[in-house]
């Protein structure tokens, strides 16, 4: 992997985790980074959040409990967990009948084009 690649996957991960751009940008540049590229990995990192959507969703406990330890097993952190979940559904909900479905997560279910159990 090359450095760049590492300093917006670092820079991800510390955004993630909630600290500031100017922190990140301070700490990078006094541990060696040139300015130069600590901005344009940051500008990059702009861009491409421009394409996201973000939502707002509210589950209950158990639900939450569920894609938790979903997300440990599979080694992800609840976002990502979640961002899965909704990614597959809209990936497998074209072409599949009643019948084929196996929805065996709610949240998978709260996402779904289907109508079963919705009124």
């Amino acid at each position: 992997m090359t450095s760049q690649k590492q300093l917006v996957l670092f820079i991800k991960e510390a955004k993630r985790r909630g600290l500031s751009e100017e922190w990140i940008r301070r700490e990078l540049i006094d541990n060696g980074w040139k300015a130069q590229v600590v901005e344009s990995a940051l500008e990059f990192l702009k861009k491409e959040k421009k394409n996201l959507y973000g939502i707002t969703i509210y589950l209950q406990p158990e639900v939450i409990e569920k894609v938790e330890k979903r997300a440990r097993k599979n080694l992800m952190n609840v976002r990502e967990q979640i961002e899965d979940i909704v990614r597959r559904s809209a990936v497998n909900a074209s072409g599949k009948t009643l019948k084929e479905e196996k929805l065996d997560d709610t949240l998978v279910a709260l996402f779904s084009r289907s109508r079963r159990g919705r009124r």
